[in-house]
């Protein structure tokens, strides 16, 4: 319970800083689980903007609140995972064709070659 308490904490003061709510009407939405749409969210501060405006069905699907609906904080977790394994990602060398060896035994001849 004290950790749920630190992480609505933590999210209250993300909030404030982009909203500019304040901690106790950013509280009490929380606390309702209240649901906006993309245009709230843009008049409260939530947002800087809205992708798509021209009334298509992708602006319909990025507000409505059945999109949130599928929140799960395995599928967070793992999205964040991914994440930090791309960034963390080591690209293996292209294949060059040459053994290690070989190139030892160049490189001896030209050290001794000057």
């Amino acid at each position: 319970m004290q950790m749920l308490d630190e992480v609505k904490e933590s999210i209250i003061n993300a909030y404030e800083m982009k909203s500019g709510l304040s901690r106790r009407e950013l509280g009490k939405l929380m606390d309702s689980e209240y649901w906006m749409n993309a245009n709230e969210a843009l008049e409260k501060g939530f947002i800087d903007g809205i992708l798509y405006k021209d009334g298509t069905d992708d602006e319909a699907r990025l507000s409505a609140p059945s999109a949130l609906m599928g929140y799960s904080p395995a599928q967070i977790q793992n999205s964040i995972m991914e994440k930090i394994s791309a960034k963390c990602r080591i690209e293996k060398p292209a294949d060059t064709g040459r053994k290690a060896d070989d190139l030892l035994e160049r490189l001896n001849l030209i050290k001794n070659h000057f």
